[in-house]
């Protein structure tokens, strides 16, 4: 399984021939171009810190996020632009160490990993180009604003989630172990 091979470095199980991730590559690069084309769009089109409403709790609003999620650390000074392009630079490289070992029947994860991959490379890029990152889609409710994000964002976090249904499915039942 996925989550065993990650842990404690098993290899893919007899039969189950670990594929060359290439084809998943491909599935990254798309996100990455797709998550640079919007942003540059985005900073062509709209002007910073200002709406363009397209839907009564959508808006697209320029944002320069210095910090991580949530603009965590977004004042901090300036050293967590290169924490964080490292810090994505070093989960891109374990990413694609687990794409090259995983079993090619784990197509959910692959396509997970991949997501994954995408967007961090594509918010890395940003920081490592512009000293910060992109974002510009707002979802809002009245005057309640979930953070601004941006493709390679969203492609992380849908990533993850299959990463997490991916594992769900797989978990043996209860009261049984898996050897």
């Amino acid at each position: 399984m996925w989550w065993a091979m990650a842990n404690n470095g098993s290899t893919p199980e007899a039969g189950a021939k670990a594929a060359p991730p290439m084809g998943w590559l491909a599935l990254s690069l798309v996100v990455l171009a797709c998550d640079q084309a919007s942003k540059a769009w985005a900073s062509a089109s709209l002007v910073l810190h200002r709406p363009r409403p397209l839907l009564p709790f959508l808006d697209l609003t320029l944002m320069h996020n210095r910090g991580a999620a949530f603009s965590f650390l977004h004042a901090a000074g300036g050293w967590q632009r290169w924490f964080f392009t490292g810090l994505a630079l070093l989960v891109a490289a374990a990413i694609l160490w687990w794409l090259w070992r995983l079993p090619r029947k784990e197509r959910l994860a692959a396509s997970a990993l991949s997501l994954v991959l995408g967007g961090a490379l594509g918010n890395a890029w940003d920081r490592m180009r512009l000293g910060y990152v992109v974002d510009f889609i707002d979802v809002h409710y009245g005057d309640w604003h979930w953070p601004a994000f941006n493709v390679a964002d969203s492609a992380i976090t849908v990533g993850a989630v299959l990463l997490v249904l991916d594992g769900l499915r797989r978990r043996p039942a209860h009261g049984k172990r898996e050897s």
